[in-house]
């Protein structure tokens, strides 16, 4: 949000520099993202002077330049060549001077002396378009001849120079969506920031703009207002105002606008948004001859009926979006947009001035639904203040008639059956001490909270004493700070003001011994990551909030088990995703499209679904949440060279990087079930499971994963549920030993088996009938071709057998080779070859 600093200093005195403002804002809450400075002209006007020519005759070269002389207040005249039609001596003109520097059609030109068509120029006397002051080019500007030549252009021109803050606001803060709000804080902090005790001197106020001249002319067109829905609009104030001229805004309102980036569009839209960023308060004008009936009914319509808004769209309006309308059809979309048969346009003669209070959630709704985030919505979403609808018409309706004339025919029509009150919240003094951690002086709690806009209830009637270390206050909190609804939220209010950094830090340290987790879950997390950023991963963070469309007709992931947001930020972030991988996959098609298409991407992230009936969540009774670690594969398995040709990455690269980090984690890969998937979401690949629950489900995507996301070439993916490795990693004790003394002896064997024995099989079995001498089974070969027969493979295995405590002897190593060759006959009819 934008703050001009020229507007604040009409509600506030401030003689702090841009910088210090920036720090007191940032100290209370309000965070300066930036501070700029905002000119009404771009440049300023820097180097152009209003100049006189004295001489003005036709180049000797050209027969469309003319060669002028011009006074601009100097003792000499600038020799300056000029194409203009409409040039002639005695006029006053703007020219812009050497050095000086012009911004037109996108252009930023900085003027140097030149010669053209061979006579000198030492300026250039400009039209309006090449001072940013129009869009005419037909002819230089012709000024008023009473202004003296050297006068600055900035002067004549009124050209503004302000200082706007871009400040980070959190959504907690609707009291300060305004500049009175900004002013507010600021008055406080100025007068108690790190005060010991209240000031007497120099304490600063706010300045209201004053509505004592607003008087209503003779009644003659009254709108009625009508809420049928009182819960989503508490409150609506309306009042008629005739005979308006509908045109351009005074260079003053619109120099303000633009500062706080607001495209001016006529005095009477200018204007409310002129009330918005005063106030805070979102007003809307209606033309009031297209109100049929003279009534403004508050009201739901239902689903499917369709609204064109200002911006020429046809909406779909949903029977939770509330309108405003007339007795026919609706006209504007409450809180949030205008409809386009309603808005003032430039024959609008008489308006009706909306200015009310909707329920945040509503706006909220309506808003996300329809796409349309407006500085009304954005306000109301946060909450307005209920109690300001009034003032900020009889504001409005006064600047109205200021500035487009016409009369206000009516009183203002207040509709508020349910009025909100300020709330009374008890603050104790011990308890902010306590959370302070520093006790304030009494009298500067009081000034804190009362320049925030609180009325201290008790003060006077109860006799309370200022000194009076353990007392408590009744504060009324107005209806501006919605933020304020405890006892906590008041101590804070203070500490902000008083300032964080004014509490003393104590000459002691006061801890408590902490435990961690045994095995630490981060520690672990930090060693597989370490690892695979080392093996060239980059990590992923992906948003938690993904699109129902996924899962819709998904088997592996059912649509019925995704937990739904109540408020979606979008179509697309609507579901709480249920799996880590179509995150993943949005970013590898974002790498792919930008010409990155070898990747190693893993992440580690929650996934989330609702509990199977029957079934009891671990985070709600209805809901699981679980940990996971992903892993893609895609592109080369290693970068291009000279040397050796490009190699694509393939599914044992993937399933050797699974066991290595079971290997990390000191879990035994001999203790775990591999078996082929099921997964609907891999082709060609295994999951590795530990008591029948899943570990790691690992394989290429399926082509229909392909063609839903638009990939180009193959992506391997695995998928760990990392709460069930933990708990494996949690009951899994990791040994050390000595390097072992004595040889590793290796054997090598050359096996005829069915195509249905896998290596797996075989090296089970082999450590299951020799697991003391047996360290390490290989597979370094592997044939299938027509001269074994089709039902048929060979593999060459590798056998390293090693006795830490002695050199085997040749005996000992056939008498294990041949217990392994009988084991391996019998059990999976291999042949040896």
């Amino acid at each position: 949000m934008k703050i001009s600093l020229s507007w604040l200093r009409q509600y506030i005195d401030l003689d702090q520099s841009p910088e210090q403002i920036s720090e007191l804002l940032t100290g209370c809450g309000l965070e300066v993202e930036s501070l700029e400075t905002f000119q009404s002209v771009k440049g300023g006007l820097k180097g152009i002077v209003i100049g006189e020519i004295m001489e003005c005759i036709k180049h000797p070269n050209s027969d469309h330049l003319n060669l002028t002389r011009v006074n601009i207040g100097q003792p000499e005249f600038l020799n300056i060549v000029c194409g203009a039609s409409n040039v002639a001596v005695g006029q006053k003109v703007a020219v812009a001077t050497l050095g000086a520097t012009l911004f037109f059609d996108n252009k930023e030109i900085t003027l140097q002396k030149t010669k053209i068509r061979g006579e000198v120029s030492e300026g250039m006397i400009c039209a309006e378009d090449e001072l940013g002051l129009g869009t005419s080019h037909t002819g230089i500007m012709v000024l008023d001849p009473a202004v003296p030549a050297g006068t600055l252009a900035s002067s004549y021109f009124n050209v503004e120079e302000d200082h706007v803050f871009t400040i980070g606001l959190t959504p907690n803060r609707s009291d300060a969506t305004s500049h009175l709000g900004i002013a507010r804080d600021l008055a406080a902090v100025i007068n108690n920031f790190g005060c010991s005790a209240s000031a007497s001197v120099d304490r600063k106020s706010l300045k209201f703009p004053d509505i004592s001249g607003f008087h209503p002319d003779p009644e003659v067109k009254k709108i009625s207002i009508e809420i049928e829905d009182k819960k989503a609009c508490p409150r609506y104030s309306g009042l008629t105002i005739q005979g308006i001229t509908v045109r351009e805004s005074p260079s003053w309102l619109k120099n303000k606008l633009m500062a706080v980036g607001l495209r001016p569009i006529n005095n009477i839209v200018d204007i409310t948004n002129y009330i918005l960023m005063e106030l805070g308060q979102p007003l809307h004008a209606f033309d009031a001859d297209e109100i049929s009936g003279d009534q403004v009914i508050v009201r739901k319509y239902p689903r499917g009926t369709k609204f064109f808004t200002l911006d020429e769209t046809e909406r779909e309006l949903t029977e939770n979006d509330l309108m405003i309308c007339n007795t026919h059809e609706p006209m504007c979309i409450a809180g949030v947009f205008g409809g386009m048969k309603s808005g003032v346009s430039a024959i609008t003669k008489n308006v009706f001035l909306e200015s009310a209070y909707f329920h945040p959630t509503g706006i909220r709704k309506t808003a996300r639904h329809h796409g349309l985030q407006t500085d009304a919505s954005f306000r109301f979403e946060r909450g307005a203040d209920p109690g300001v609808t009034v003032y900020a018409l009889q504001r409005a309706a006064l600047l109205i008639r200021e500035i487009a004339g016409g009369e206000i025919y009516s009183e203002i029509v207040d509709v508020y059956p349910d009025p909100i009150l300020p709330e009374t919240i008890e603050l104790s003094f011990d308890n902010l001490d306590r959370l302070i951690g520093k006790k304030l002086d009494r009298s500067v709690v009081i000034d804190i909270l009362t320049d925030l806009g609180m009325k201290i209830q008790n003060e006077p009637n109860l006799g309370f004493s200022k000194q009076n270390p353990g007392c408590s206050i009744q504060v009324n909190i107005p209806t501006f700070k919605t933020d304020v609804t405890r006892e906590a939220d008041l101590v804070e209010e203070v500490l902000r003001i008083y300032g964080y950094n004014n509490i003393d830090v104590l000459p002691e340290i006061i801890s408590s011994l902490s435990y961690s987790k045994k095995p630490d879950p981060d520690k672990i997390q930090n060693i597989v990551s370490d690892y695979l950023a080392d093996n060239g991963f980059q990590e992923m963070m992906n948003n938690s909030l993904s699109r129902s469309a996924y899962y819709s007709e998904n088997e592996y992931f059912p649509f019925n088990q995704c937990v739904a947001i109540l408020n979606p930020i979008s179509r697309d972030l609507d579901v709480m995703r249920q799996t880590l991988l179509y995150g993943g996959l949005e970013t590898i098609l974002y790498n792919q499209n930008r010409k990155a298409e070898n990747l190693r991407l893993f992440e580690f992230g929650n996934v989330y679904r609702k509990a199977a009936p029957g079934e009891q969540g671990n985070l709600l009774p209805a809901y699981h949440e679980e940990k996971h670690l992903v892993l893609f594969l895609t592109g080369l398995a290693e970068p291009e060279s000279w040397n050796t040709k490009g190699k694509s990455i393939d599914f044992f690269q993937l399933k050797g990087l699974i066991q290595a980090i079971f290997k990390k984690l000191g879990i035994a890969i001999g203790g775990l079930k591999i078996n082929k998937s099921h997964s609907s979401m891999v082709q060609e690949g295994l999951c590795f499971s530990f008591r029948d629950k899943v570990l790691v489900t690992c394989g290429y995507l399926p082509k229909s994963v392909f063609h839903y996301f638009d990939l180009k070439q193959a992506v391997l993916y695995a998928e760990f549920n990392w709460d069930h490795v933990f708990e494996l990693i949690s009951i899994s004790d990791i040994k050390y030993k000595e390097l072992p003394k004595f040889p590793e002896v290796r054997r090598d064997l050359a096996l005829l088996l069915d195509k249905t024995v896998k290596f797996d099989q075989i090296e089970q079995l082999a450590f299951s009938i020799e697991n003391k001498l047996l360290k390490k089974v290989g597979l370094f070969d592997v044939y299938e071709g027509e001269k074994i027969g089709a039902d048929k493979k060979s593999y060459a295995i590798s056998l390293i057998l090693q006795d830490e405590t002695k050199t085997l002897t040749d005996h000992e190593i056939e008498i294990v080779m041949q217990k392994l060759i009988k084991a391996l006959s019998e059990e999976l009819n291999i042949q040896i070859r």
